[in-house]
């Protein structure tokens, strides 16, 4: 079962659901402000992901220009990155695609295909 972290209120996360609906993909919804990744999946979809542990951050909201953390992030540490992340679901980047195969951040359509499709 293909698993997709959203905020409700995000309209990349709605434009992303009406993909998935639109194209009759089943999913789970949840809801990444209320129900949110602990460290220990953050550090599952990591590896899975095979990205760079930064790309994981919503830069563009608010918490993350609160907390300024273009200029702290350099000098974290992978845990402390992880923990942080797993403190409060609107530092992670979304929506956050979990198949069977792939973790993928964001929406960029062709990807979203290539995964669920």
């Amino acid at each position: 079962m293909i698993k997709v972290y959203c905020y409700s209120k995000c309209t990349t996360c709605k434009k992303a659901l009406k993909w998935l609906d639109e194209n009759q993909v089943e999913y789970k919804l949840i809801d990444i402000k209320e129900d949110h990744p602990d460290e220990k999946t953050l550090r599952k979809l990591h590896k899975k992901s095979g990205l760079p542990l930064r790309k994981f951050f919503n830069t563009s909201g608010m918490l993350y220009r609160e907390m300024e953390l273009s200029k702290k992030l350099p000098d974290m540490s992978e845990d402390d990155m992880l923990k942080l992340l797993a403190s409060d679901g609107m530092l992670v980047k979304r929506p956050l695609l979990i198949t069977k195969d792939k973790v993928l951040l964001g929406f960029k359509e062709a990807d979203w295909r290539e995964a669920c499709v």
